[in-house]
């Protein structure tokens, strides 16, 4: 896992697509939180310029509102230096086109780097996907080039995900929880990863603070991300709500050094109590 640096911030491939990726990308949601629009714009364009590249949002965030700020973000020739991904909720194809074009619309452009199937969470999911459309839906957007990669998340069930990949399509990338939390409870690290880097496909990390809920695990952010950003991970999606979020993340990973292997057992031993119940990670419990 060699990483390369651009303005003091380590980039790593993506998986199968060569494509080079900053460790850490900007959440969408959180960017739809500020009640102005500018606040967001503000923190999308310098996340960009001070070195971070891939950018993560959803169709369904704040009803639309996230993926309208990036797309206003991204004006001004933003959009060439980035690498774009959204997010779809269609389990049919109509479904999946409709949302698709309406995440190209407020985005404001032509195409998105990546398109992943969201919230794989729900018990019957992902044979919908194959049967009802959706993913016959994806490859045609791509072939149109509407999309350039496909990929899918998921933040509740393993198995789920382990069943999205099973179907044997070639999936370019995965997004899930990536903490320290995560080993103790349904861990995604220890029944998905070793799936994804066995078929190089490009996992993407979130939840690296557990919602918030980690530092009542007695952990700091630096950490919880250091720890995060030590898993064979292609970058770690992080919420940043407020320009002192982003400097601070900023800092955290331009100081990173990779935790050796008893460093981690050694964090994930002081957490091993009050994370065996799950209970801090309300995304897999709820």
């Amino acid at each position: 896992m060699t990483d390369e640096s651009v303005n003091g911030i380590p980039t790593r491939l993506l998986g199968a697509t060569l494509e080079r990726v900053s460790i850490i990308g900007v959440g969408g949601h959180h960017i739809g939180r500020p009640a102005d629009v500018e606040t967001g714009i503000r923190i999308i364009r310098t996340a960009i310029d001070e070195g971070i590249n891939f950018l993560d949002n959803a169709w369904c965030y704040h009803d639309g509102r996230s993926e309208e700020i990036m797309g206003r973000a991204l004006g001004d020739g933003y959009r060439e230096r980035v690498f774009l991904m959204t997010k779809n909720h269609g389990r049919d194809g109509d479904t999946f086109r409709q949302q698709l074009d309406e995440s190209l619309r407020r985005l404001q452009t032509d195409h998105i780097d990546l398109l992943q199937f969201h919230e794989i969470i729900h018990e019957g999911e992902p044979d919908r996907i194959f049967g009802e459309g959706a993913i016959e839906a994806a490859v045609a957007a791509r072939a149109a080039g509407k999309i350039r990669y496909i990929g899918f998340t998921g933040h509740r069930w393993p198995r789920l995900l382990r069943q999205m990949i099973e179907h044997g399509f070639e999936w370019d990338t995965l997004q899930m929880p990536v903490n320290l939390l995560d080993a103790h409870y349904r861990s995604f690290a220890d029944e998905i990863m070793p799936m994804a880097e066995a078929r190089n496909i490009g996992v993407i990390g979130m939840k690296g603070l557990a919602a918030g809920n980690i530092l009542r695990a007695g952990v700091s952010p630096r950490e919880a991300l250091s720890y995060a950003l030590s898993q064979p991970i292609a970058t770690l999606v992080c919420g940043m709500e407020s320009l002192e979020v982003l400097e601070q993340n900023l800092r955290i990973v331009r100081d990173w050094q990779p935790m050796s292997l008893d460093e981690q057992a050694r964090l994930r031993e002081r957490v091993a109590k009050v994370a065996a119940d799950g209970h801090l990670e309300e995304y897999k419990t709820g």
